[in-house]
């Protein structure tokens, strides 16, 4: 009898042994699958690498090159923006060189990462058909227009550091509990100093680690304070080494003051019922590129909840969801890049949704039929999504992509201002552009002779709007730039009714009195602009609304 029972069991392991084997070989394919998917995003990314910069992207390469150059954030500039975005600007200009090819080649890197740790965390919580669904979702979404998806823009390096964090925070185990903690902290935060919107990935993970620790029966009550507390400390470093890096350079109270104090009278200028207008507006706009992958999404909502093997993860799944949402919303400005914070959890949802439509399994290897009815389908939603997009990311040139994204913005005629102003000027000449275009300032190699490289805050219905005014021309009439750009575009700008004009007042007579005009930027709402440099500029009457004037310091 004893016999018996030992080569029972002994069958029952080498069973087992070949059903884990079986189920390895058949998992092959998801591994496949992803190279594939990283390789296609990064071909459709790699040809589209010279889109000009957008202001957002001219802002972060313009401080970063001055960091390069030794002048740290908020000297050389004012951003609302925490400085870790900068960094990391300023880690990929040193590598890739300082070109807008170079940043959205690191951006491409990053984006492939993100796609990677999307389809880990969805294989370790859904399975490998619901991660290769959940990475195409996400490399085709990510790169979409109405989320900016292209350009190089802060939500992209706070998504990256913030799934590392979650990942480990997923990972939680005992073995190593608390040096995952610690790792995921300071991810967590890191994404945090990368823009002040990741603080609600860091609220997620701390509240998912507490839930993890109250789950359990008895409650472990030490090891639960301890891991909220290694959480916490691993999430805090990276912003108080920032604090104490300004600190130490005596700009500490410029940095508070726009990233905290103006930051958050910022985000209180949208009225609720503007903000849901908003809101729809956005979101149908995405809908209309994306309608596929968020139907997919949808459908991943009842499967968490009515699926046995995928209820485990409904809180996970359910918080991330929430809080990447949250993400979105500070200001209720609800632009497009915003929503980029939002893609991982709709891209998991999406691949939930995807496989619950199927009919698969994770736990039994799938019958070739079901697989191939499956690639079927995927191909077939991938495909299609692919061609909704076809002019955008396979027809445009990197310039026409530009001009289709942001209209008559001035960003492909900033690289030809930037050219001129560089080839008929010193390097230790500096420039000075009424209007929100930092672009000008990093092509052009050039220092601004004011650290109001936007001029949004002026124009704006904030109790310091006057006097930053009067800063910034103290700042220009002090400098003496060799070049003064006034664009004459008002996305520009974004003035109110109710706005100081002091700052258009005195530029009108100081640019009389000082300064010739050199150049003039006709930009038609289609076609190329036209430009007019020199003698033409001065006998050249603007034909378009949307213009460009560049003045040169008379000798």
């Amino acid at each position: 009898m004893a016999t018996n029972n030992k080569k029972t069991s002994r069958e029952s392991v080498e069973e087992c042994d070949g059903k884990e084997e079986a189920a390895d070989k058949s998992g092959i394919w998801c591994w496949i699958a992803i190279v594939v998917v990283l390789i296609a995003a990064v071909a459709i990314r790699g040809r589209l690498l010279a889109i000009p910069f957008e202001r957002d992207e001219g802002e972060y390469a313009y401080i970063a090159q001055q960091m390069l150059q030794g002048v740290p954030p908020y000297e050389s500039a004012y951003s609302m923006k925490l400085p870790g975005i900068y960094a990391v600007y300023a880690v990929i200009m040193s590598v890739f060189g300082q070109t807008q090819s170079g940043v959205h080649l690191g951006l491409l890197i990053v984006n492939a990462a993100t796609i990677f740790i999307v389809f880990l965390l969805a294989k370790n919580l859904f399975g490998p058909v619901a991660a290769v669904a959940s990475a195409v979702a996400y490399a085709i979404i990510s790169m979409t227009v109405e989320v900016n998806g292209l350009m190089a823009n802060a939500e992209h390096f706070v998504v990256l550091p913030a799934l590392l964090g979650i990942l480990l925070v997923y990972k939680n185990e005992n073995r190593r509990r608390y040096l995952r903690t610690l790792a995921a902290g300071l991810l967590l935060g890191l994404a945090f100093v990368t823009k002040q919107h990741g603080i609600f990935f860091v609220a997620f993970a701390a509240l998912y680690l507490l839930y993890i620790g109250l789950r359990h029966r008895p409650i472990q009550w030490i090891s639960t304070i301890v891991t909220q507390i290694v959480f916490v400390a691993g999430a805090v470093v990276p912003f108080a080494l920032v604090c104490l890096f300004f600190r130490l350079h005596g700009t500490f109270d410029k940095f508070w003051f726009w990233t905290f104090t103006y930051a958050r009278g910022y985000t209180e200028m949208v009225p609720l019922p503007d903000a849901w207008v908003l809101f729809k507006r956005q979101v149908f706009l995405i809908l209309k590129e994306s309608y596929l992958i968020l139907f997919f999404a949808l459908l991943g909502i009842p499967a968490i909840i009515f699926i046995k093997r995928y209820r485990q993860w409904a809180v996970f799944v359910a918080g991330l969801f929430l809080f990447s949402f949250l993400a979105v919303c500070p200001g209720f400005y609800f632009r497009g890049h915003y929503f980029i914070l939002l893609l991982p959890a709709v891209a998991i949802l999406g691949g939930i949704g995807f496989v619950s439509l199927c009919n698969l399994s994770d736990k039994l290897p799938a019958s070739p039929p079901r697989m191939i009815l499956t690639c079927i389908i995927g191909l077939f939603v991938a495909g299609y999504l692919l061609y909704q997009q076809r002019v955008y990311l396979f027809y445009n040139s990197p310039v026409d992509v530009c001009r289709l994204v942001y209209g008559a913005n001035p960003f492909p005629e900033s690289v030809k201002i930037a050219e001129y102003i560089r080839d008929n000027s010193r390097p230790e000449d500096t420039v000075a552009i009424l209007g929100s275009e930092p672009q000008i300032y990093f092509y052009s190699y050039r220092r601004a002779a004011t650290r109001f490289i936007y001029t949004y805050p002026l124009m704006e219905p904030q109790p310091y709007a006057a006097k930053m005014q009067k800063e910034m021309i103290d700042e220009i009439k002090a400098a003496k730039p060799e070049y003064l750009v006034f664009v004459n575009i008002t996305s520009s700008w974004l003035a109110r009714p109710n706005s100081p004009q002091d700052i258009f007042k005195w530029f009108n007579s100081y640019v009389n009195i000082y300064y010739n005009l050199a150049g003039v930027i006709d930009i038609p709402s289609s076609g190329q602009a036209r430009y007019y440099w020199n003698g033409q500029a001065v006998s050249h009457n603007p034909e378009s609304p949307y213009c460009v004037f560049v003045f040169k310091k008379r000798q």
